[in-house]
């Protein structure tokens, strides 16, 4: 036999009516596309990338508290791709070092 019983939850979105605000033409309502947060370990890791001296994997990881792992799949994952920033690296004295370029 199938369970016929309706479920006792009701739908919110059916039940509460939201009244739509009217707006007048001249009425500039401020466009909230690009929302950044200036203390993110996103924006952390981009200030560091940003440096004259760029930042490494290991510097990245340390301040961020993630693991090499999660910082290399934000730069090519969220950084390069989603963003579209130019990350660009070179080895030096202190290992491979990453910078945006600009």
């Amino acid at each position: 036999m199938k369970n016929t019983k309706k479920s006792k939850k009701k739908d919110v979105k059916r039940n509460k009516t939201i009244p739509k605000r009217q707006v007048e033409s001249s009425e500039k309502i401020p466009c909230s596309k690009s929302k950044r947060r200036e203390d993110s370990k996103q924006a952390t890791m981009i200030k560091l990338m940003k440096r004259p001296g760029g930042a490494t994997i290991d510097e990245m990881a340390k301040t961020t508290c993630w693991q090499r792992h999660s910082v290399r799949g934000m730069m090519s994952g969220v950084l390069k791709k989603r963003l579209g920033l130019s990350i660009a690296s070179e080895k030096g004295e202190r290992g491979r070092v990453y910078r945006i370029s600009i």
